[in-house]
């Protein structure tokens, strides 16, 4: 049986798949998944270019994606992965979806919502950092080196 870590991988390494998605489309390479019953309801990257909607992001496309799979809005019982730590807005969409887990990648040291406050999830959702963030950092490095 796999352990929770291993799970947590698998899954990370799905949301890289959509961070490389954006990558490749021009977009800042964020990618999410939204995972119930060890299965993938909900996929997204960023498309804030794309759809010109700053409210494009991975985190709000799966969560959209997801609440159209189950057929309601709350995501209890599920888990967010996303490469990159959500930002405020991401954050409090979670807090409305009530989502039981988040487990990001790496740190947003400049727009990360832990920057302005812990407590912007919901008190029962669960937070896990750093699932394969050198994988996750490096994708946004290698993008934002090539922009400049």
């Amino acid at each position: 049986m796999e352990t929770q870590a291993a799970t947590d991988e698998r899954f990370m390494k799905e949301a890289l798949k959509e961070a490389i998605r954006a990558f490749d489309l021009d977009e800042v390479p964020i990618g999410a998944v939204i995972v119930h019953g060890n299965r993938i309801i909900g996929r997204g990257h960023n498309l804030t270019e794309r759809l010109n909607d700053v409210t494009a992001h991975a985190e709000m496309q799966a969560f959209t994606a997801a609440a159209n799979f189950i057929g309601g809005k709350f995501l209890t019982d599920c888990t967010l992965y996303v490469t990159i730590e959500p930002c405020v807005m991401c954050a409090g969409a979670s807090y409305w979806t009530q989502i039981s887990r988040i487990v990001y990648g790496a740190r947003d040291e400049k727009k990360g919502f832990q920057n302005i406050s812990k407590t912007i999830l919901h008190p029962k959702t669960i937070l896990l950092g750093g699932v394969m963030e050198n994988d996750c950092a490096t994708l946004m490095k290698e993008f934002f080196k090539k922009k400049r």
